[in-house]
């Protein structure tokens, strides 16, 4: 995604997952029993997981090619599904919604860990149509969207998180990494985009973009982080425990 300030397709054939799960939606409709204190059971819970699949699987099919306004591309939104499914992440923080396909993804994470993203976006058309886009996608119940300026907002969230992901203004990368570090949990995770790794060293400044560089040289400096270079342009730092 290019500048903005936060201050931003998927394979799988959906009628194949709608075909899938359609038997345990009917047994749903037809009231299968919850589980103690009315929680669901685990056939329930298979069938929601699966009935929320199918959804944001086509919404995402729906939506190709209309994701132009400063959002990920899909390999990039893929990545961040699976490190939030990897790490067993749960309490979520992005930086820059633009209009919502990063977020579909984290969200949709989220929803198999139990957690919840809280998203922010500085311009009132893209978080408008990020909050429609939520809603089309089913995940709007795993997502906290702030119409804010995330300069003022990001240092006054009290946190803790334990995964975060930055796409906003390129500038601003490294104040935004010093507003949340002291808020990540051991074992968290940072995710930046439009970082990009290279093969020189000695003061090589390695981001394209302005802040970038100054970025991945923050991060790579601090002792307590492991910082890498994921695909082609998204830095991850991983919090030791």
């Amino acid at each position: 995604m290019n500048l903005k300030n936060g201050r931003k397709q998927i394979g799988i054939s959906a009628a194949a997952v709608v075909a899938g799960v359609g038997c345990l939606f009917l047994l749903n409709v037809f009231g299968v029993p919850s589980g103690p204190a009315g929680r669901p059971t685990g056939g329930q819970a298979v069938a929601a997981s699966g009935e929320l699949d199918a959804k944001v699987t086509a919404f995402l099919e729906r939506s190709r090619g209309r994701w132009y306004d400063m959002n990920v591309p899909e390999q990039d939104g893929r990545l961040l599904y699976d490190l939030v499914i990897k790490g067993g992440y749960k309490r979520a923080l992005e930086i820059g919604t633009s209009t919502g396909l990063s977020g579909t993804y984290i969200a949709w994470a989220l929803s198999k860990t139990g957690g919840k993203l809280i998203t922010v976006e500085i311009d009132p058309g893209r978080h408008g149509e990020a909050m429609a886009n939520f809603k089309e996608a089913g995940l709007s119940g795993w997502i906290d969207a702030r119409l804010a300026d995330a300069h003022e907002l990001v240092p006054a969230l009290e946190g803790p998180f334990d995964f975060v992901f930055i796409d906003a203004d390129k500038e601003w990368y490294v104040e935004y990494a010093k507003a949340v570090i002291p808020k990540l949990a051991p074992g968290g995770c940072i995710a930046a985009h439009n970082v990009s790794g290279g093969t020189g060293g000695g003061g090589r400044r390695w981001g394209r973009q302005p802040g970038t560089g100054e970025y991945y040289d923050y991060m790579a400096g601090l002792s307590e982080f492991e910082t890498t270079i994921r695909g082609r342009q998204t830095a991850v730092s991983y919090k030791k425990k």
